[in-house]
C-alpha cells in the first residue's frame, strides 16, 4: 500500500512566469519535496493580474505536470501606474531602473511607502486568503507556508492562523523593515510604526519562522524574542548546470548577474580596475541584469566605458551560460546597516559555476563565510584597495586555474536543502 503524501500549502506571489532569483526558492523545493513524502500545493497570483519586475518563462520547465498550482486575481496599483506612465517609470528591485532624484519618482516612492503597507502587492491578499481557505478545506491541509517578499503575503498567513487550526510557517527570504532600500520608501513615522507592528505580529504568531542565514535569524529574534527560527540556506539546482559547456572568453571577463543599485559601493573596485588598465591589463567587466544610471556613469568617469559589457536582463538559463563563459565572478553586498545578513541567491550559482569569486562587502558577513568555507574566492571590505588589487592580479595571472571545495559545496544542492526542509515542515 502506497502511503499518501502529506499536503502542504505554499502561498507565494512569485512563481513562473515571474523571473528573478526569488522565484526559484519554492519552485525548486516544490520540485524535490515529493521525494520526501510531501505533496506541495501552490497558491499564487494569476500572471494576467500580477506586477512582475521581470518575466522568465523558461523557469516553467521545473513545474512538474502533477504539481497542483492554483491562481487568483489581484488588484495591482503598480499595473495602474505602468499603464499611466509606462513600465520603465515604475520603480522596482532597489530602484535601479529609475532616477530616484526626480520629483516624480520621489512622489511615487512616498505613495508606495505610505499608502501601500507593507508593499504595493497587498491587493492580492483578499483573493489569496479566500482561495487558501477553500484549498485547506478541500485537501485537508494542516500546514501552510507563506513566503516573502512581498511581505504582504505574510499577512495572509497571519489571518489564516487567527481563523483556522493550522500550522503556519512564515518564510523570510529577505529582511522586512530592515531591507537595504527601506529608507528610500520615505515612510512617515506613522507608516513605520504600522509596518513594524505588522512585522512583529507575524513573527510572534507564526508557529515556525524560516530564514536564509544566521545574521538575519538573529535580527528576527531580536524583533520577536522567539527561539524557534530555522535556517535554510539558499542553494543551486544541479540540473540547471548539466550539459553546460565552458567557453573561455578571449579577454579576462569579470561577470556580475542581477540587479545593481546605487547602494552597491564599488568605488574601490573601480579604482583598482582603473589601475589595472593603466598597468596594461586587458579585461571586461560584464553586467547581466539592471545596473543603475549612476553606477554606469561611475565606470564611464573612470575611463572604463570600453571595458564594460552591459547585457541587461536575461532568462535564468542564459544567466548560467554567462557564468560559465566568465573568468571570475563579482559579488557585491550593499553598504548598509545590517548587511552582514545578506545572503543572495546568486552566490550559490556562482559557487556551482566554479569560477573565482571577487566579493566586496563585510568580511565577517554570512556571504563571506560561505565563500571562505567553499574556498571559492575572497571577500574584501569596501576600502581594501591594496588587497583587492593584489587578489585581482593573482586571479588574472591564474586565469581559470582554480579549484573549489566541492565537498563543502555539496550541502547547498537543492535536493539536500529540500531534505532539511522536510524535517522543518514535519
Amino acid at each position: 500500500m502506497v502511503r499518501e503524501k502529506r499536503k502542504v500549502l505554499i502561498i507565494t506571489y512569485y512563481w513562473p512566469p515571474s523571473g528573478g532569483a526569488g522565484v526559484q526558492w519554492w519552485l525548486k523545493f516544490a520540485k524535490y519535496l515529493p521525494e520526501f513524502g510531501i505533496e506541495p500545493i501552490i497558491l499564487t497570483v494569476d500572471p494576467k493580474y500580477a506586477s512582475y519586475p521581470q518575466r522568465d518563462e523558461s523557469l516553467e520547465k521545473d513545474i512538474h505536470s502533477e504539481l497542483k498550482v492554483f491562481k487568483t486575481k489581484s488588484v495591482e496599483p503598480l499595473n495602474v501606474l505602468s499603464g499611466l506612465f509606462g513600465k520603465k517609470n515604475v520603480p522596482y528591485g532597489g530602484f535601479t531602473n529609475v532616477n530616484k532624484k526626480s520629483l516624480f519618482q520621489v512622489f511615487l516612492r512616498f505613495i508606495r511607502g505610505n499608502f501601500f503597507i507593507p508593499d504595493a502587492r497587498v491587493g492580492w491578499n483578499k483573493y489569496a486568503y479566500k482561495k487558501a481557505k477553500d484549498l485547506i478545506a478541500e485537501f485537508n491541509i494542516e500546514t501552510v507556508v507563506t513566503t516573502s517578499p512581498p511581505h504582504s503575503t505574510q499577512l495572509v498567513g497571519l489571518k489564516l492562523k487567527k481563523n483556522l487550526d493550522i500550522q503556519w510557517i512564515a518564510d523570510f527570504r529577505d529582511p522586512w523593515t530592515d531591507i537595504y532600500y527601506y529608507k528610500d520608501l520615505l515612510h512617515t513615522n506613522l507608516a513605520k510604526r504600522i509596518d513594524k507592528k505588522k512585522e512583529k505580529e507575524v513573527l510572534e504568531k507564526a508557529d515556525k519562522v524560516l530564514t536564509v542565514g544566521n545574521t538575519l535569524k538573529n535580527e528576527l529574534q531580536l524583533k520577536s524574542e522567539r527561539e524557534n527560527i530555522h535556517i535554510l540556506s539558499n542553494g543551486f539546482d544541479e540540473n540547471d548546470f548539466e550539459g553546460q559547456i565552458e567557453n573561455k572568453p578571449e579577454k579576462f571577463t569579470i561577470t556580475y548577474t542581477g540587479t545593481f543599485s546605487d547602494h552597491y559601493n564599488i568605488s574601490t573596485f573601480i579604482k583598482v580596475c582603473k589601475k589595472l588598465k593603466e598597468d596594461g591589463k586587458d579585461f571586461i567587466i560584464r553586467f547581466v541584469g539592471n545596473i543603475s544610471e549612476q553606477k554606469h556613469l561611475d565606470f564611464k568617469n573612470a575611463g572604463l566605458e570600453e571595458n564594460l559589457e552591459i547585457v541587461g536582463y536575461v532568462t535564468h538559463q542564459k544567466s548560467i551560460e554567462y557564468l560559465y563563459n566568465s573568468s571570475a565572478l563579482l559579488l557585491v553586498i550593499p553598504e548598509i546597516e545590517g548587511n552582514k545578513s545578506i545572503l543572495t541567491g546568486k552566490l550559490f550559482e556562482y559557487l556551482a559555476a566554479g569560477k573565482p569569486i571577487i566579493g566586496i562587502g563585510p568580511k565577517d558577513g554570512d556571504s563571506a563565510k560561505i565563500i571562505q568555507e567553499c574556498e571559492a574566492g575572497k571577500c574584501f571590505d569596501y576600502n581594501q584597495e591594496k588587497e583587492l588589487k593584489e587578489f585581482l592580479e593573482k586571479v588574472i595571472e591564474l586565469n581559470s586555474k582554480f579549484q573549489i571545495n566541492k565537498e563543502a559545496l555539496e550541502r547547498f544542492t537543492r535536493r539536500n536543502l529540500t531534505k532539511e526542509l522536510h524535517y522543518i515542515l514535519s
